[in-house]
This record gives C-alpha cells, sequence and structure tokens, in this order.
C-alpha cells in the first residue's frame, strides 16, 4: 500500500504538492515511483519557467518508461533539487523528502487538488 501523507494535495496525475507563503514544493507521488520502478534520469526545468496548471514541467525516465511530470499549480519555478539528476534513485527512496523535483512561486491555493482521502480513493 502506499504511502500518502495527509498534510499535503495530491493531483490525478500523480504529482503531489505542498503549499505554503505561496512557494509549492512538488514532487511525484509514493504510488508514480513505485510503478515507474527504477528512477534513472530526471530532465529538471529551467529556473524562471513559467507553467500553468496541467502542463509538462519536466520528465522522468525509469528503467522501463519515460513519464512526464505536470504542474499541478500555476507559477513559475524558482528552484530545481539538483540532487535528482546526479542521483535519481532518491525519488524511488525519499519521494516526498529527499526527492522532491521542483519549488513553484504561485498564487494558487492547490483548492482543486485532491486531499490524501481524495487521492487514496483514486489509486485503490
Amino acid at each position: 500500500m502506499s504511502n500518502i501523507p495527509e498534510d499535503l494535495k495530491y493531483d490525478k496525475s500523480h504529482e503531489w504538492v505542498k503549499i505554503e507563503n505561496g512557494q509549492a514544493l512538488v514532487g511525484i507521488t509514493d504510488h508514480a515511483q513505485t510503478e515507474l520502478t527504477d528512477i534513472v534520469f530526471v530532465e529538471l526545468p529551467e529556473i524562471g519557467t513559467e507553467v500553468k496548471t496541467g502542463d509538462v514541467m519536466l520528465v522522468i525516465e525509469s528503467v522501463k518508461v519515460a513519464a512526464d511530470v505536470y504542474s499541478p499549480v500555476n507559477g513559475i519555478i524558482k528552484e530545481v533539487n539538483e540532487e535528482v539528476e546526479s542521483t535519481p534513485e532518491l525519488i524511488n527512496q525519499d519521494p516526498y523528502g529527499k526527492g522532491w523535483l521542483v519549488k513553484i512561486e504561485t498564487d494558487d491555493s492547490g483548492e482543486a487538488l485532491l486531499d490524501a482521502a481524495g487521492y487514496r480513493s483514486l489509486i485503490e
């Protein structure tokens, strides 16, 4: 069974987001990393890139597939986790911690996103 922290919001495309003080920390869910299996490459976006909800913002490649990762909010990419470029397996090992992907400056509240219970019902 997937780990689904209660304090995060979730997108139907399997991204998680934590919004605090106009900053959205984004990664992929435990369920998503399990489905992808061993992640071997991450193509991160450039800092300063404007993203809209639902836009492809980066690509993750695993031993079995390349997968698009979508922005769960509108905003501007302010920071990327360069550590996952050199150590992509961090996403498998710690998807909600060291395996985060980007920080987006946003005025989006995440109201359109799922809570933990909603995401749980989506994947079960």
